[in-house]
């Protein structure tokens, strides 16, 4: 069973996307995904990037685009009351639910999701954070240090590994990035040659271009 790590931020509408269309996507296939929170700002800080929402007519486009692909897919995506929010709770408790080390389970993942995409509250209200809590029952307290370690684990593996941004699927060391980016991972994942040739790395080849200063 081929593994596929996807790497996530709640905060992100295009994570929710892709996590509710992943096993559409993949159906047929033989494989099973690790679940990897990460802190999406620590990745903006690490390559020098703003977030979508912090270029005001780039965070337009970003609500726009995420509620059109939504409708399509027929998903509910509700912008919370604040956004961009600060999502440290939230990926603390995802990891809480599990031991040092492990990874959240699909259940888990997604209820952290709805409790985000759904609704149009504030993710980070402290009454609904306890009901959250309370719900997933974690194994581990949220502050405690071995779960901030497994986030600042988890962040410093993705840059490590050249991601960027969220949603990133990885498979096979191939990183897929973007809810937009499922039917590339289909692909390889089904055995698609264009994978397994040149060509993919060819792709990414640099060139020599003007660099700005």
């Amino acid at each position: 069973m081929t593994r596929i790590d996807f790497w996530f931020d709640p905060i992100s509408p295009y994570a929710w996307l892709a996590f509710d269309a992943l096993p559409q996507a993949l159906q047929g296939c033989s494989y099973h995904v690790v679940y990897r929170p990460v802190l999406f700002a620590g990745l903006l800080s690490h390559w020098g990037q703003k977030g979508p929402a912090e270029i005001e007519p780039k965070r337009a486009w970003t609500y726009r685009d995420v509620a059109w692909r939504a409708h399509r897919q027929g998903l509910r995506l509700d912008l919370p009351a604040q956004h961009p929010f600060n999502p440290l709770a939230l990926l603390r408790l995802t990891l809480a639910c599990v031991p040092p080390g492990q990874s959240p389970s699909r259940h888990v993942v997604e209820t952290v999701f709805r409790h985000v995409w759904e609704g149009g509250a504030d993710a980070n209200d402290e009454a609904r954070l306890a009901g959250l809590r309370q719900g997933l029952n974690p194994v581990r307290e949220p502050s405690d240090p071995t779960v901030k370690r497994d986030l600042r684990v988890n962040t410093d593996e993705a840059t490590r590994l050249g991601i960027f941004g969220v949603p990133t699927m990885v498979l096979d060391g191939r990183a897929f990035w973007g809810a937009d980016a499922l039917d590339a991972l289909s692909a390889c994942l089904r055995g698609d040659s264009w994978f397994e040739g040149p060509a993919w790395e060819e792709a990414a080849r640099p060139r020599g271009g003007v660099v700005r200063g």
